[in-house]
Parts: C-alpha cells; structure tokens; sequence
C-alpha cells in the first residue's frame, strides 16, 4: 500500500493545496505556524477518522467556510482508491447537516468502513503527553492503535460507548426514581460482552509491545503495565449501588489506564520517577511498538508520521527513527531539512509564506 496524493480545500489554514507524496520520505519544510502539522493532521483523519488535536470538528474547518474537505489516494496492488473526509459545522446553506462524513471512490460509508483503510503511526512532540497526562490520552492511544485493525475492536467500541451512554442515563433515571434500577439489565449485557472485548484486545497489544521491548537493545529496560477496569457481572453488581448514586458507570474499559515502568536499577513509574530523557525514550518505544503490531497485524506495512520530532531526541534515538524511515513510507515534517541528512529517495515540499 503507497500513499500517493493528499488534497485540502476549506481544510484549517488552506484554502486549496495538493501534495504528491514521494516513493519513500517526503519530508515537508517551513517555518513554524506555516501549516506542516495541519498536513499531518489529515491524513491521520483519514485513518482513523478522528483528529489527533481538534477538541470540535468544526475547528478543522477553514474560518470562513461552512465545509471542509480532506481527500487522499492511496494504491495498493496497482488498484487506486480515493478516500475522502468532508467536514462542516453542522449547518451548510441554513439546513442541518452532518458534522462529518466518510466517502470511499465518493461513495458514503460508516465510519467502522472507512477507518484502517490508510494504516498510519504518528509520531509529534505532544506525544509525551502520554506519560504524564490524563488516562483518556492513554486510553486514546489503545484506540487509535487498535481501531486500524479491520472487525472486532472497533465494533465493540462504537458499540460499547453507545450502551455505556445509555446506561448512563438510565442509572441518573434510576437516581431520580423515574426507572425501575431492572431497566440496568438490557444496557448491563451490552457493556460486559463489549467491554470484554475491548480489553482482551487491549491485554494483546499491551503482551505485544512488552515482547517487543524485551527483544530490544534500546528498550528493554522498558514495561508496560496495563491497569484495566475488569467489567463481568460481579463487579456490575458490586458498584450497583454506588453507580446509582454517581449517576454513571463506575468500572470497564472507559476507566482504563497504563503506566511504563523502567526496571533498570528498581522498578520505577516513569511518569512520576523519569526524566524528560527517559519519558522521551519510553514513548518513543512505543510508537515502535504500535508500528511493528500494526505491520504485524494488517500483514503491510504502515505510513510512519513525524512531526517535527527530531528536535526533541537525542543523537541514540535519533538514528533509530532514521532505521524505521528506510523500511516504510514516511512523512515528515521540520523547520530543518538537515534532520534528514544521509537518508536517500526523499522529496522535499517547501511550504511558504
């Protein structure tokens, strides 16, 4: 699979612009505040249907304009196909509308169609955030892992966050006396058969990638922990009464959370006992981690994104990432085309002012 050309109209700072991707790196340069990141940003849209940075989708929408289109092609086996994402903010032409839509050779699709089709690991300096920020950033990074994976992880997510809202609404009802609490029993199947899954799936990945940093040279001082809200009849019913009172569920996989221990020298939690140094190495081993399952796991390999990263590794880590590039697809971004010295078959595309 060859990425091959991405298109933005109405799509954040641009108006219009095409991009022809090369063979091996493309590497896109220019000033800060340019619009690099933006680039990186839709083609993660396309691959797993979300925004790795908007908090609303009409923030991806160009000021000024009710739509937004990101579209890319991809070939695979000499076959090429188009994938397109329009965005809006709800509203086009003063009728309601869908905020976001997914077309594959502009035929509409669900979204669990569409996504996985462009594979992609992204690799940006926010990406530390995963050591020490909040657990929906973690619980984030399970899904964008797993969701690329065609079938069961993502249709017991979209269908594990649907129940897990409706039964939310009906424990706040319950609160309230409006519902009998046996209303719980339907939404209470859905969530354990789903969440079940979730997790089971989550526990392999984490057993992959621990694998792979025990093989490793350069991680394998490295461990994940994965600390899982275990969802199964008992515990429902063991914080039955105290999810009535919060009005929401309390355990399954939406309470999920990781943390990645060094065991060099005493088992330490690097969010809290790692240096800046060390958190950089831990995520990094990561995103390795989540390529090589991908690759593993969809039998091709992935589209590699770096934003502007090499600002941020050491000369060690740096020459690893440049191993990566050699064997895949990349895209890169950077203020500096001399991050890239010595590596060969890469285009340029200046952005400018």
């Amino acid at each position: 699979m060859r990425l091959v050309t991405l298109s933005l109209e109405g799509y954040r700072s641009y108006e219009k612009k095409r991009i022809e991707f090369g063979e091996a790196v493309t590497v896109v340069v220019g000033p800060n505040a340019i619009g690099k990141t933006n680039v990186l940003e839709g083609l993660r849209l396309i691959s797993v249907g979300e925004s790795f940075r908007a908090g609303r989708i009409e923030e991806m929408v160009r000021f000024g304009e009710e739509m937004g289109r990101v579209e890319v092609v991809i070939e695979d086996e000499g076959e090429e196909t188009k994938l397109s994402v329009i965005l809006t903010r709800g509203e086009m032409g003063g009728k309601r509308v869908a905020k976001r839509r997914y077309l594959i050779n502009d035929v509409g699709k669900k979204k669990e169609d569409f996504v996985g089709m462009l594979p992609t690991v992204v690799f940006r300096p926010e990406d530390l955030e995963l050591m020490d920020g909040s657990p929906s950033l973690r619980r984030k990074w399970f899904d964008g892992v797993l969701v690329q994976e065609k079938g069961e992880y993502r249709r017991s997510l979209m269908a594990y966050e649907k129940a897990l809202r409706r039964r939310n609404r009906v424990l706040e009802a319950v609160r309230e006396g409006e519902v009998s609490k046996y209303q719980l029993t339907f939404w209470d199947g859905l969530v354990i058969k789903h969440g079940q899954v979730i997790t089971e799936m989550r526990e392999r990945l984490v057993g992959y990638i621990n694998d792979v940093f025990s093989r490793s040279d350069l991680f394998d001082g490295l461990r994940i922990e994965y600390d899982k809200s275990l969802i199964n009849e008992r515990r429902i019913k063991q914080y039955e009464r105290e999810e009535i009172m919060a009005g929401h569920t309390l355990v399954g996989p939406h309470k999920d959370d990781f943390v990645v221990i060094s065991v060099d020298g005493g088992e330490r939690d690097l969010s809290v006992y790692g240096s800046r140094g060390e958190q950089r190495m831990a995520v990094l081993g990561l995103k390795m981690g989540e390529l090589l399952y991908l690759e593993e796991a969809l039998k091709k390999k992935v589209v590699l994104l770096l934003d502007d990263v090499f600002s941020e590794l050491d000369e060690e880590h740096a020459v690893e990432v440049h191993r990566v590039m050699l064997e895949r697809q990349v895209v890169v971004t950077t203020t500096n085309e001399d991050d890239l010295s010595g590596l060969e078959n890469v285009k340029v595309i200046k952005l400018e002012e």
